[in-house]
């Protein structure tokens, strides 16, 4: 058997791997499957397209239905232009609080996870434990899409999915789902002196901007649904927050470009939003072409993440729930792969340590006092795994 490294090792080796999103993740999946398999954990990982990064899937204990898996993404946002204090790839301890990218957003939880492995296999457990690492997780939760669909069709079904989005372990239920769609509008460019004659990509854009803040008026308008007042905002939202366009000022503008996104709340569908969007487009798109019929408009799905939705006598909130002991109601509107698992026939819950007010902010920490919340959650769930 190889060395067992406690949780704060395993987080400091983990946070040593500069995992941004647009880089590889390989040299910190090679090290975790070489570690657990040395523990005789089953290991499987799952390639992205190119090649430059990976999932990893464990497996460990019988080969029977009812475990667990505990899910987290590997891949962090970037350090550029952030005022750090210390190294940002280097653990830090220092007033209670351990420092680095990553910490709370969400190694710190992986390192948790990885480190309950040996645990569950020294104690021989009776159901098995199963852990899910992501890649691409900050760029709309799209590595994991192939790994959940392999667990599911060639794994033993667990019982709960538990996601270790920092929530300072408190049980979250339910979050939005979301799409990003990648939005083209080609007009006729002509000189701003005949603007009549040609149709301005950026005028165009600004139709479908005009119907993006009416709709958000009137979603923060109208009453909430049951569901929806769970939220903070308790309705739908649409924005753009990037958009390009124009070459001149004398110019009518002829290409335009924007990424749309909404966060849809759980009793609406994240489809029936995508469809509004079509038809909105598609009315734009006939008034350009009535003016110059090579004038058109292209979107192009980015990602979508579908939501958690709040189960009714769900095993994973019974679960987390008995090992933490918080009875609070939590539904957040940010997006995670717990809708992916949920989506795939998984009951799923997030639950992790450390604060999402600290995610992707310079000198990002955990508190240790959190982070030692953690490790009493794991130990009580092998503990639960092994009756």
């Amino acid at each position: 058997m190889p060395t067992e490294l406690s949780p704060r090792e395993i987080l400091a080796k983990l946070v040593s791997f500069p995992s941004v999103s647009s880089t590889t993740n390989l040299p910190l999946i090679d090290w975790v499957q070489e570690y657990l398999e040395g523990w005789g954990a089953e290991c499987v990982r799952i390639l992205s397209p190119d090649g430059t990064k990976a999932n990893l899937y464990v497996h460990c204990g019988p080969k029977v239905e009812g475990g667990v898996v505990l899910s987290g993404h590997t891949d962090v946002v970037p350090v550029d232009g952030q005022p750090w204090t210390d190294d940002p790839w280097e653990l830090t301890e220092r007033d209670g609080r351990f420092y680095g990218r990553g910490t709370a957003d969400m190694k710190g939880f992986d390192a948790l996870a990885i480190a309950a492995v040996p645990l569950a296999i020294k104690a021989g457990v009776k159901r098995p434990l199963q852990l899910a690492l992501s890649y691409d997780e900050e760029v709309g939760c799209t590595g994991c899409v192939s790994m959940v669909e392999a667990m599911a069709r060639d794994l033993p079904r667990a019982a709960a999915v538990i996601v270790g989005e920092p929530s300072s372990m408190r049980v979250v239920t339910g979050h939005k789902g979301s799409r990003s769609i990648d939005t083209k509008i080609i007009g006729v460019p002509v000189h701003s002196s005949r603007q009549h004659l040609g149709v301005s990509a950026v005028h165009e854009a600004g139709r479908i901007l005009n119907w993006l803040n009416e709709t958000n008026d009137a979603l923060m308008s109208a009453k909430p649904t049951e569901t929806a007042a769970l939220f903070d905002p308790p309705f739908t939202t649409v924005s753009v927050g990037v958009i390009h366009g124009g070459e001149a000022n004398n110019i009518t503008a002829g290409e335009c470009t924007f990424k749309l996104g909404y966060r849809v709340v759980p009793d609406e569908n994240v489809d029936d939003w995508g469809a509004r969007y079509r038809e909105v487009v598609d009315q734009v798109e006939r008034r350009m072409k009535a003016v110059g019929p090579a004038a058109r408009i292209e979107l192009s799905h980015s990602f979508t993440v579908p939501p958690l939705v709040p189960e009714a006598d769900g095993a994973a909130e019974e679960l987390a729930r008995g090992l933490t002991g918080d009875n609070s109601v939590n539904v957040v509107s940010y997006g995670t792969e717990a809708g992916h698992f949920q989506a795939n026939g998984y009951s799923t819950v997030v639950c992790g340590p450390g604060d999402i007010a600290q995610a992707h902010t310079p000198d990002e920490f955990i508190e240790i006092s959190q982070f030692e919340a953690g490790w009493d959650f794991m130990q009580r769930l092998v503990t639960r795994l092994s009756q």
